[in-house]
């Protein structure tokens, strides 16, 4: 048997309940799927309050929610439409160093949904922080980000809206931007700065790390 027959048996035996799956998917899927590079197709204004377009933005949140995330694009579950949804909650904020939390100028973001948004820079000054991604887990990088940024285009109920972002908020809008595009944050990321979060663990183990893909 051949080493990679035996690596795909290998990976067989740890995911025995795989079957056919089809979107909106409740897992994020990972970079190196093929829909993460695609241009989402915007959506037709009198679809938007269709039940195609109500489950996508449900599943969604779900999808958002399972992973505790601040932001998820439809193509993160498999859906080529452009469409995401962005929140920060004071709860996830009170975890945060307050230090932190001033350094890069994190504030609440009500849960948004915003579909067909085009992005418009208010302020051109960039900003680095290191940013990650649920569909490249457990790295991060710093990015280069502008620092205050409006996004326009239709709530879930098919309402013209237009929020201006400022600090974080501006970020995670960005970010979400840029996964409609078919961009990753690895495109515009200081490449010396990636960085695996549990490489301290990976030490400690003896490097018996296993990486969750789902939080459940």
């Amino acid at each position: 048997m051949g080493v990679l027959r035996k690596a795909i048996n290998w990976y067989a035996k740890l995911a025995p309940s795989r079957g056919p799956s089809k979107p909106p998917y409740k897992h994020v899927v990972q970079i190196g799927d093929p829909i993460l590079r695609k241009a989402a197709e915007p959506v037709p204004v009198d679809k938007i309050k269709s039940d195609e377009v109500r489950m996508v933005v449900q599943a969604l949140k779900y999808v958002l929610y399972k992973y505790g995330s601040v932001g998820m694009a439809a193509p993160q579950i498999g859906i080529n439409m452009r469409l995401f949804v962005m929140r920060h909650t004071e709860k996830q904020i009170a975890s945060l160093p307050s230090e932190l939390i001033k350094q890069r100028q994190i504030s609440a973001v009500p849960l948004t949904v915003f579909i067909n948004p085009v992005l418009k820079v208010v302020d051109y000054q960039k900003v680095i922080h290191p940013e990650a991604c649920e569909s490249i887990r457990s790295f991060s990088a710093d990015v280069a980000r502008y620092k205050e940024v409006q996004v326009s285009g239709y709530d879930e109920e098919g309402e013209a809206i237009s929020q201006v972002f400022k600090g974080w908020g501006a970020r995670i809008a960005q970010h979400e931007m840029d996964h409609l595009d078919g961009k990753l944050y690895t495109d515009i990321m200081d490449r010396k700065t990636l960085s695996c979060s549990c490489w301290e663990e990976v030490n400690l183990s003896k490097g018996k790390v296993a990486i969750p893909f789902s939080p459940e």
